[in-house]
C-alpha cells in the first residue's frame, strides 16, 4: 500500500467541487462528489432515533438500490428537526444536482451538517448546487475545495489518498471526513465519504464497511454525544478495471487493509481535532476473554469525562479508568488489571494485577504532557484486543459549544 498525496476525485472517474454559496457567512459551505458511470455504493448512517432528513432519505434510497452517482453535501445548516418542510428541501438538494448533471435523483445522496432546527434556504441552495456542479473537476484544488467545504467546527481538512495494486491494476481509494464535537461511539457528528474505482460486489462492500465502522469510527469520543446526521458513504466505480472485489478474491485482504487504513485515518483525524482538545489519547486493551468485551473496556475508558478530565490536567488518576472498566459491563477480571501510560517522554506502569504501584508524581507529569498518550491496559482473561481512541476535555471545549449557535 502507497499513501500519496491525493484528494477524494484521486480515483478513476471521480469528479468533486467545494464552494461557497451563502449558508455560511464566509466559508466554503458546499461540497460535491460525483462519479462518471454508476457506483456501487454502502453507507452506515446514525443510531440516533431522532435522525435528520438526510439520513432518513439516504436509508431509503440504500435500502432500494445498490449503485449511485453523486453525493452533495452541505455544511452550516443540519437540516434536523425541521419536519415536512425540511424532508421537501432535501429532496430539492437531490433534485437540483441531478438536474443539473443529467442523472436520476435517487442517484443522489444527500449529506447536512451544522446547526439543528433552522429551515434550509431553498433559493441558496438551488443556486448554489447549480453553480457549484459546474466546477467539478478532477484537479487536486477541486478535491481541497470538497474536504474543505464541509467542515463545521472542524480546524482542518481530513483528507486521506492510498494506492494498491489488485490484478495488476493500480487501485485508489480516497476520503474525507469532517467531526471536530459531538462525535461518540455508534457514530457521531462526523459525516465520511470514501471513493475507490475498484470493482467492489454489493454485498462486500456493504460487509467490509460495518465491520471496518465498528472497529474504527465506532472506536472513538469527543464528547460522548451522538449526532443527528452521521453517516459514512463509500461508492465504488470500477473503473480501475480490476476483477470484481469479493471475499473470495484472491486479494481481498489487500483491499481490506487498504479500507481499512483510510477508515482509521479519517477517524483518528476527528480526534486530532477534537473540540478545544490538547492532548490524544489511544487506549489498548489486550488479553480480555472476548473481542466485545476489549471494546466494551476501551470505549468506556475513552468516553469517560473524568478520564478526560484528568488526562487534561496531566493527572495519572489510575482510578478513573480502573471505575470506567468496572462500570462498562464487560466481564472481566479486576485483580488481572495491568495499566502503563506512555508518551514520546517514557513509560510508567500503575497498576500490576489489579494492585496499585507507587510512581514518581514528576515523571508521571512529565510522560502526560505530550499531545500523543498511550493507556495501554493488560489483562490475563484470554487473547482478544480492542483500541480506542479519544481526546481530553477542556476549558475550550465548553467555550466553543457554549457559543456555538453564535
Amino acid at each position: 500500500m502507497k499513501i500519496i498525496n491525493g484528494t477524494i476525485n484521486s480515483p478513476k472517474g471521480f469528479k468533486s467541487a467545494g464552494n461557497f454559496i451563502g449558508i455560511k457567512k464566509q466559508k466554503k459551505d458546499l461540497a460535491i462528489i460525483y462519479s462518471e458511470v454508476d457506483a456501487v455504493t454502502a453507507g452506515v448512517l446514525t443510531l440516533n432515533k431522532v435522525k435528520a432528513a438526510c439520513v432518513v432519505r439516504n436509508q431509503e434510497i440504500l435500502n432500494s438500490i445498490d449503485k449511485i452517482r453523486a453525493i452533495v453535501i452541505n455544511s452550516g445548516n443540519a437540516n434536523a428537526c425541521t419536519g415536512e418542510e425540511g424532508k421537501q428541501n432535501n429532496v430539492i438538494m437531490a433534485q437540483t444536482l441531478a438536474k443539473s448533471l443529467d442523472i436520476e435523483a435517487d442517484k443522489v445522496i444527500t449529506a447536512s451538517t451544522g446547526v439543528i432546527g433552522v429551515q434550509l434556504d431553498t433559493n441558496i441552495i438551488v443556486e448554489g448546487i447549480k453553480q457549484s456542479a459546474k466546477l467539478l473537476d478532477i484537479n487536486q484544488q477541486a478535491g481541497l475545495d470538497a474536504a474543505e467545504a464541509i467542515m463545521t467546527t472542524d480546524t482542518f481538512t481530513k483528507n486521506i489518498c492510498v494506492q494498491i495494486e489488485i490484478d495488476k491494476k493500480l487501485v485508489t481509494l480516497s476520503g474525507i471526513a469532517k467531526g471536530s464535537g459531538m462525535i461518540h461511539p455508534n457514530m457521531a457528528t462526523m459525516l465520511g465519504f470514501i471513493t475507490t474505482d475498484a470493482k467492489v460486489s454489493q454485498s462486500t462492500l456493504n460487509n467490509l464497511l460495518k465491520e471496518i465502522v465498528d472497529d474504527t469510527y465506532n472506536m472513538i469520543s469527543v464528547d460522548g454525544d451522538t449526532s443527528t446526521n452521521d453517516m459514512v458513504i463509500v461508492m465504488a466505480n470500477g473503473a480501475s478495471e480490476c476483477s470484481e472485489i469479493t471475499e473470495n478474491h484472491s486479494q481481498f485482504n489487500k483491499f481490506k487493509e487498504a479500507f481499512y487504513y483510510v477508515n482509521e485515518f479519517l477517524a483518528k483525524q476527528i480526534i486530532s481535532d477534537g473540540e478545544g482538545a490538547t492532548k490524544f489519547l489511544e487506549v489498548s486493551i489486550s488479553g480480555a476473554n472476548s473481542k466485545d468485551n476489549a471494546k466494551k473496556l476501551a470505549k468506556s475508558i475513552i468516553s469517560s469525562s473524568l478520564v478526560k478530565a484528568a488526562f487534561f490536567g496531566c493527572d495519572a488518576n489510575w482510578g478513573r479508568i480502573l471505575a470506567a472498566m468496572g462500570y462498562s459491563e464487560a466481564d472481566f477480571n479486576p485483580q488481572s488489571v495491568n495499566i502503563s501510560f506512555k508518551s514520546e517522554a517514557g513509560l510508567i506502569d500503575l497498576m500490576k494485577n489489579g494492585v496499585p504501584i507507587s510512581f514518581d508524581e514528576e515523571i508521571a507529569l512529565k510522560i502526560l504532557k505530550p499531545k500523543h498518550i498511550n493507556i495501554l491496559i493488560s489483562l490475563s482473561d484470554g487473547n482478544h484486543k480492542a483500541k480506542a481512541w479519544g481526546c481530553d476535555l477542556s476549558y475550550e471545549y465548553v467555550k466553543i459549544n457554549g457559543e456555538y449557535r453564535s
